[in-house]
């Protein structure tokens, strides 16, 4: 398989996987009081969410280099 149908079916799942989640979420750790021994830390869970369009984009890029990209 060549590298460009790799980064073709990349873009396919990415597309895919954005579409049927619509974002991830993360937990970010923060450091917020230290008085002597003692330490405060706070998480906080962090949403990222992906639009459609980049959803529905990197599908339409993924098929296109799939089906271009081979050709020379």
């Amino acid at each position: 398989m060549n590298p460009i149908k790799a980064v073709a079916l990349v873009l396919i799942v990415a597309g895919i996987l954005g579409l049927a989640y619509g974002g991830f979420t993360y937990t970010k750790e923060t450091h917020d009081v230290k008085i002597g021994p003692l330490e405060m830390s706070i998480k906080d869970k962090e949403r990222v969410n992906i639009p459609v369009w980049a959803g529905v984009g990197a599908i339409v890029a993924g098929g296109l280099l799939l089906v271009l990209g081979g050709k020379k």
